[in-house]
């Protein structure tokens, strides 16, 4: 029996020693892992604080349209028609419209000016005739004239004759107000508050 040789420690691979990093190139990693740090975090930082101001900008944009007085050149929205039930009719113009909301009552002031076929249009879609409309009955009330700057009477006030009439319905329906001015002969001038109570 051959006597025991003591084992011999198996070759341990150096490790060769990293050479010392040189000033400028430590510098160049810093600044690459500080510039990627900065695109992680404040790109969406960034973006985060431009769609808040966006948002709020818009908020803002809306609460200045609603809360300005007077109309809105143009034609209200075929939702709009369709809910206050205001048929602007074919052919109109300077349409003008304007729009309120609070919890008691919603308004929808519309005004346009169309030919006598479109006036007949206009009442027979609203179950009216011409015989509905009484001379001298301004049925807008001043506070609405007030907010859209209608003038039926006095200084600044369209001439020619005022016939108005009221479509009343029940809640939900809406309740139209209406003054058609026929100070140009040949186009009438149609004004409607119609308010829902919400």
């Amino acid at each position: 029996m051959s006597p025991d040789l003591p084992r011999q420690a198996e070759p341990v691979d150096e490790v060769p020693a990293r050479p010392a990093e040189d000033r400028r190139h430590m510098i160049r990693r810093r600044a690459l892992t500080l510039l990627i740090i900065v695109l992680l975090i404040g790109v969406p930082a960034g973006y985060l604080v431009i769609s808040a101001n966006q948002s709020r900008d818009s908020g803002k944009d809306k609460e200045a349209k609603y809360a300005t007085k007077g109309l809105t050149e143009g034609w209200p929205s075929k939702l709009q028609r369709r809910l206050y039930q205001v048929p602007v009719p074919h052919p109109a113009n300077q349409v003008a419209h304007y729009e309120t909301n609070n919890w008691r009552t919603s308004r929808l002031y519309v005004q346009f000016q169309t030919t006598h076929a479109g006036l007949d249009a206009f009442l027979a879609e609203l179950g009216l005739n011409r015989d509905d409309l009484k001379l001298g009955d301004i049925t807008i009330s001043t506070r609405d004239q007030r907010i859209t700057g209608w003038k039926f009477h006095g200084e600044g006030a369209r001439p020619g004759d005022n016939f108005g009439v009221v479509r009343a319905q029940k809640n939900p329906a809406p309740t139209q107000d209406i003054v058609v001015n026929t100070g140009n002969p040949t186009f009438p001038m149609v004004y409607v508050v119609s308010r829902t109570v919400p």
